[in-house]
This record gives C-alpha cells, structure tokens and sequence, in this order.
C-alpha cells in the first residue's frame, strides 16, 4: 500500500489490498477446478463436503456459519449435492426449524478420492510453510474482524 499523494491515490488499483487477495483466491480456485472435476464438485461443493467429512451431521445454520454462506446460496448448493446423492437434508425431530444435513455413504466416500486434493494444491503455492500459516492467520484475523 502506498502512501496517499493525491485524494485520488486511494482508487488506485495497486493501493486495493482487497484485489490481490480477490485475484489470488480466483486462482487458487481455478487450479481446485481441474482436481475437483472428476469429482463432480465445484468449489464451494467441495468446501461443504469437507464440513461434513469432518463433522457428519451438522445443521445447515451452522454449516452456513462455517462456509461464510447466507441461506440464498446454501439451499440450492445443498439441493445440487443431495440430488448428485452427496447428503441428505431432514428437519431435527427435536425442533422442526432446524435442518440437519448428513453426508451418505457415497458423499463419504468422495472422502478417499479428495484426501490428495490440498497436497496438489499446496505443491501450486509458492510458499514456504511459515509464510503460509502466517498467511493463513492474517487471514483468519480479517475474517474475525469483518464478522
């Protein structure tokens, strides 16, 4: 970021910290693609089932808390992978306004098939393991911070 010369110095493009982080989380989600195809998952699919790899049943509120989505863009991703016969989504018997959401056997079973998606990734990233935690918790502070 360079020091303000002009009040128009600000709308400069290389002055943005938000566009580097924007161009490189589109391409790190372009490389995902080639991985994640053969899958038959998109980013945010992918995203959704490593909650659920993790968790197993969990409600969809909390699953939009974890993944950083409104309801708008979780209830038809969730829709996509139930009809793929990734999850199932059912009301909590104990509160019918809950949605809880489990991956199946087959959703599961992607699991064996994604285990070597973030080596690849990793193997992509030019950064040393120090820069990438340090990265990884600049990160997490911003997110803490904008929520």
């Amino acid at each position: 970021m360079i020091p303000q010369s002009t009040p128009y110095e600000s709308l400069r493009l290389e002055n943005q910290l938000c566009f580097p982080l924007y161009a490189c989380s589109r391409e790190i989600i372009r490389q995902y693609k080639s991985l994640l195809d053969p899958l038959g998952l998109t980013y945010t699919q992918y995203l959704t089932m490593m909650v659920l790899w993790e968790h197993g049943c969990v409600t969809a509120k909390a699953l939009g808390g974890m993944l950083h989505l409104d309801s708008g863009t979780l209830t038809p991703l969730l829709k996509r992978l139930e009809s793929k016969g990734y999850l199932t989504r059912r009301r909590d018997p104990e509160d019918e306004r809950s949605l809880l959401v489990s991956p199946t056997e087959t959703g599961m079973a992607l699991r064996d098939q994604a285990v070597k998606i973030p080596v690849r990734i990793a193997e992509t990233t030019p950064l040393s393991i120090e820069d990438g935690q340090a990265l990884y918790r600049i990160l997490y502070e911003i997110l803490a911070q904008a929520r």
